[in-house]
């Protein structure tokens, strides 16, 4: 008999945000994900009951990734410099809105460990929130950020321009300088 072929966590979840980010969750299927790692679909049953459950999981690690990242928001004292390192952050991790967003398409019924996954996203979510929303009160405290702007549509803003691709020659560092001044200082010419 021939020997299952193993794979990791991180190979899993790389292959099954491919599979989302081009197939959607309707496409997504057990069976091309196993296809995807060169595995039987029997391997990944091992680990999961279903799609749902492993597609829980996979964004429980996505965010926890974010996560990770916005923690070290606290190691930078200055709000100019914690914004620049959030704005990357958010790039790296930019298409975590879109899967995340998955999660509404996952049936409300479904096992424990699924529903657990979707109570610690709904936390974590608010947690991210709560964390950018902070950042923002800096902002406004150190009159870096204008006052009057209500903090949902800046977190937003900033959510929308940085998932706004790349598709020109210019160079990764040149288009992430240019979002970002886009989102300190706006397009209009203050001369």
């Amino acid at each position: 008999m021939a020997r299952e072929r193993k794979f990791t966590t991180e190979d899993l979840f790389q292959k099954t945000k491919k599979l989302l980010l081009e197939l959607g969750y309707e496409g997504f299927t057990i069976r091309l994900l196993a296809k995807e790692l060169g595995v039987t679909r029997a391997a990944i049953y091992k680990y999961y009951e279903n799609k749902d459950e492993l597609i829980s999981d996979f964004m429980l690690y996505e965010m926890n990734q974010f996560m990770s990242d916005l923690k070290k928001l606290d190691e930078i004292s200055d709000f100019e410099n914690q914004f620049e390192f959030l704005l990357r952050a958010i790039l790296k991790h930019d298409k975590i809105h879109q899967v995340l967003g998955m999660i509404f398409l996952i049936p409300k019924q479904g096992n424990e460990r699924m529903a657990e996954n979707k109570k610690k996203l709904n936390q974590m979510h608010v947690q991210m929130y709560e964390r950018l929303q902070q950042l923002i009160e800096k902002g406004k405290k150190q009159r870096k950020i204008k006052s009057h702007l209500p903090d949902e549509l800046i977190i937003g803003m900033i959510f929308q321009t940085i998932s706004i691709p790349n598709s020109s020659p210019i160079s990764d560092e040149r288009w992430f300088a240019s979002m970002k001044e886009m989102v300190a200082y706006g397009i209009f010419n203050h001369d």
